[in-house]
């Protein structure tokens, strides 16, 4: 317990003093059992705090905002560069704010950031061309590796004199706004060249997609919400049926018609869907009632700022005592209590209130909290892994944590290819991770300065990690001179070649990290 090295900062729970103190050594097996069993479950509440709550929410905030469509239509690449990207990487992004609070897991977040990389750009990229053999487009493809290569090579550097000063920090967010002014001003200028004009709103060609298009029609549907969980009610029901039926959430004839396994997995994340659904609020502009359920919402206004005051720094703030006599968090619930009777008082159940696009910020804020809560506990638990089974941060942050990370992404781009657009996929490939390292690093730095000295020391003290910015330069170059040289023609055998490749890179990652291969002492 007096070493540094074995305490977890943040979090709601002791990982560390659960496997080494609560349980004995000969139930050691179990411990890690379970830790391993919530550490899945980490990842599934992750996916679904971010997919059915984050993304919709912040959908809703964009329309709201008129981002959508603008004059020459420049505002719907940048809403997908900037408010896409951000929703489909929420959960990297946050892991690696989170590993970087901590000088002791920013290798975590190199790890994350870099194995997700290498893991998408070689495995899911290759998969797209393995599963639907297509043509890249040029133009897109060509800018984001670019900048991807620019974004390596300054994370390289800045491994090599082990620090990110202030100004580094800001170059990365930096780089990030030269890139989204460079895909809306390529956008732009390609529309010129077509003669297109003002394109009406909505207007997409799913054949030919240009520039961040094609990551937008990868982004989740806020739509897709309100049919999975609200089935649509008549016009005069009463509050308590429409607070039963809002907090239902199993389609039951979705239930029927589906295969077992996607059952068992809809039984796991049941208690987490019910928990947001209680929290968190989400606006739908496609629905003729924005998905305003007034007995809900009403209730949202008290369990929301009492989540996010509950989670805000695990719940240091919540729990302090006003002049050493009043939780903050009873506060919280006056007026929160208070609100809700006015809103209830003040509305009516079929027809939400002018002010209703409010929830959409109210629940943009709630799932950004509950991401936030499960990504510090998931990097606790990896932390602890690390101590017990003696591995680095930076092994656990390209395998565990990078695999649960992009697995989403992995499924929902594959399918897109099977479905006839694998351009879309493709893209989305080398245009969503620019996001993830440049705001994640940057980001993450940033914060860990507020609290700390403006310096972070990064430290890279082993082999593995060279190895793995390497890896992720190198794959990156292949993919750059192999696409241009069969013309953006892309078959299976270039998706083969890119497996066979991270394959490669994993055996050598493990046996470097297992000092099978390592640095000869001079």
């Amino acid at each position: 317990r007096s070493n540094p090295d074995c305490r977890l900062e943040g979090g709601f729970l002791d990982y560390l003093e659960g496997v080494f103190c609560v349980f004995p050594p000969r139930l050691l097996p179990l411990a890690v059992t379970l830790y391993a069993l919530w550490l899945l479950y980490l990842f599934i509440i992750l996916s679904v705090t971010a997919e059915k709550f984050f993304c919709p929410n912040l959908s809703a905030i964009s329309t709201n905002l008129k981002l959508s469509h603008n004059v020459f239509s420049l505002t719907f690449p940048l809403h997908g560069v900037t408010f896409l990207a951000f929703g489909n990487g929420a959960p990297d992004v946050f892991s690696a704010v989170v590993a970087f609070s901590n000088p002791r897991t920013a290798g975590l977040a190199i790890g994350a950031i870099f194995g997700a990389g290498v893991f998408v750009t070689t495995v899911v990229a290759g998969g797209i061309a393995l599963v639907k053999p297509f043509t890249a487009a040029s133009r897109p493809f060509l800018r984001d590796v670019i900048f991807y290569m620019v974004a390596v090579f300054l994370t390289f550097v800045v491994l090599y004199f082990g620090r990110i000063t202030l100004g580094e920090a800001l170059g990365y967010l930096g780089l990030y706004v030269f890139y989204v002014f460079t895909v809306v001003l390529c956008t732009w200028i390609h529309r010129r060249q077509r003669g297109e004009g003002l394109p009406p709103p909505g207007h997409w060609e799913p054949e030919m997609p240009t520039d961040a298009e094609e990551q937008e029609s990868s982004g989740t549907n806020s739509g897709d919400y309100g049919e999975e969980y609200r089935p649509l009610l008549p016009s005069r029901e009463t509050s308590l049926r429409i607070l039963r039926a809002a907090l239902s959430p199993l389609d039951y004839l979705k239930w029927r018609r589906k295969p077992w396994y996607w059952r068992l997995f809809k039984v796991l994340k049941v208690p987490v869907e019910l928990v947001l659904l209680l929290t968190v609020p989400v606006v739908d502009p496609d629905k003729d009632d924005l998905n305003w359920k007034r007995p809900l919402n009403c209730l949202h206004v008290l369990t929301s700022p009492l989540l996010c005051i509950l989670t805000l720094k695990s719940g240091a703030y919540g729990l302090y005592q006003i002049q050493g006599v009043f939780p903050v968090w009873g506060l919280v619930t006056l007026v929160g209590s208070i609100l809700a009777i006015i809103i209830f008082i003040t509305t009516s159940n079929e027809e939400p209130p002018k002010y209703h696009c409010v929830f959409a910020f109210l629940g943009f804020l709630a799932s950004a909290m509950w991401i936030n809560a499960a990504a510090t506990e998931l990097v606790n638990i990896l932390r602890t892994l690390g101590v017990v089974f003696q591995l680095s941060n930076t092994v656990l942050g390209l395998t565990l944590l990078a695999w649960g990370n992009s697995i989403g992404d992995t499924f929902s781009d594959l399918t897109m290819a099977r479905q006839g657009y694998p351009r879309m996929a493709f893209s989305a490939c080398f245009g969503g991770i620019i996001f993830n390292i440049l705001v994640g690093v940057g980001l993450g730095c940033l914060l860990q300065m507020t609290s700390s000295q403006l310096v972070v020391k990064l430290e890279p003290d082993s082999l593995l990690v060279w190895i793995l910015a390497g890896a992720l330069g190198l794959s990156l170059v292949f993919s750059f001179v192999s696409v241009t040289a069969q013309c953006f023609q892309l078959g299976k055998a270039y998706g083969v070649c890119l497996i066979l490749y991270y394959l490669a890179f994993l055996c050598v990652a493990l046996l470097t990290e297992f000092r099978v291969i390592r640095l000869s002492a001079s």
